[in-house]
């Protein structure tokens, strides 16, 4: 039996990677009228009166929602909401394994930006937070803006925004290992969509000045007619020469490599005309934009890329279940850049500095420090920054 074949034969034997257990014991009838009529009428009569009390009374205070419209699953492109499922419930099981937070995955049958925004914004009273996951580009950047200015509760698109946490946690190790600073390198980001955009804004939030962004025309200038509006206006705050370049002239010279794009378009020639001690972070799968063995003879001192089987994965499970932790501890209204930069540097502290090499700038997944250490920054950023709404206690 192949790895395909033992996959589909667990699912079958799962029927599902979640299910719904009762915290409550209702065994006899004292029970049952505590946990349900009459007793369950007294948390409703609170709720009315203030509906914060929801977070009080029911588990909507450790409950996310993990939002798809099935249009970006995985590498396997638009396949439906229903074919989403397996991974938003796997999603579910990863929040609950790291982090003890309860997720609930909700597949959306529709395409349409309003009909999305409007779905989502009509159940968030159910829940602490809300997860959007394997939505299409631009759209998802669109969808969750809106949404985070018209729900109360944090909305995060983990394609774009996990990604880009875990990108800076692996570059501000790596560059410790190669002794550079993150505000005096040049940088290339290859890859124009939802998470390229995530990656390079938080870089920039990080300090980065000197960051190139490059899609399939080449370099994004201002300027540039091929490229989108959401394109646009990070052309505004990246390539501060104003470049017009392919992805041969952009990483001449550069000190970092990121990328999410394709397969094998980062070459040998490349690498070599990179400065001295490069890093590269080639993303791409399940085949990355370089090898790592070819990317090390052409000079590259410290690569990582999105597959287990080489050092240095960089995994989405590194950074969401500590953040949406970190952030309903403190009964956040949003997930900000303050937020995000902590959890980078939480995942980067989690290796110690006479641990770190170039095979070792990114902590295994199962380290359960991680989502530890995550929550406990992303709350006190939460309330450093202000969008906190319950007491950090002693998180």
């Amino acid at each position: 039996m192949d790895k395909k074949e033992y996959a589909l034969k667990k699912h079958e034997e799962w029927q599902g990677k979640i299910e719904v257990v009762s915290r409550a014991r209702v065994t006899n009838r004292d029970e049952l009228s505590v946990a349900y009529t009459p007793g369950v009428a007294e948390p409703c009569l609170e709720i009315a009166k203030n509906t914060d009390l929801s977070y009080k009374y029911t588990r909507r205070s450790n409950l996310v929602a993990v939002i798809t419209d099935g249009t970006a699953v995985l590498g396997l492109g638009d396949i439906g909401p229903e074919a989403g499922m397996p991974v938003m419930e796997g999603k579910c099981a990863l929040f609950k394994t790291f982090a003890n937070v309860d997720a609930f995955p909700l597949c959306v049958k529709s395409k349409d930006v309003d009909e999305i925004v409007n779905c989502v914004k009509l159940i968030s009273g159910s829940f602490g937070g809300i997860n959007l996951e394997d939505i299409s580009a631009p759209r998802c950047i669109e969808i969750e803006r809106r949404l985070k200015e018209e729900c109360d509760i944090p909305v995060f698109h983990d394609d774009q925004h996990g990604t880009a946490v875990v990108v800076l946690a692996a570059a501000l190790n790596a560059l410790k290992v190669v002794g550079k600073d993150i505000t005096e390198i040049k940088a290339v980001v290859n890859g124009a969509g939802s998470a390229g955009m995530a990656i390079a804004r938080l870089l920039v939030s990080r300090g980065l000045k000197n960051l190139i962004m490059c899609d399939k025309y080449g370099s994004l200038y201002r300027g540039n007619a091929q490229m989108n509006d959401e394109q646009a206006k990070l052309a505004d705050l990246t390539n501060p020469d104003n470049l017009d370049v392919d992805l041969k002239g952009a990483v001449k010279g550069a000190d970092l490599f990121i990328g999410v794009s394709a397969p094998n378009i980062l070459t040998e020639e490349m690498v070599k005309s990179m400065a001295k001690d490069s890093i590269i972070f080639a993303m791409a799968n399940p085949t990355p934009e370089i090898m790592p063995d070819i990317a090390k003879k052409a000079g590259a001192k410290v690569v990582g890329t999105g597959r287990s089987d080489f050092p240095n994965q960089i995994n989405n499970v590194l950074a969401f279940p500590g953040i949406f932790r970190g952030a309903l501890d403190v009964r956040a209204s949003d997930i900000n850049d303050e937020m995000k930069i902590a959890a980078s540097e939480a995942i980067a502290s989690v290796i110690r500095d006479d641990e770190l090499n170039e095979n070792m700038i990114i902590p295994d997944a199962f380290d359960e420090r991680i989502a530890r250490n995550v929550a406990r920054a992303v709350s006190r950023a939460a309330v450093k920054s202000g969008v906190a709404r319950a007491d950090l206690e002693d998180k």
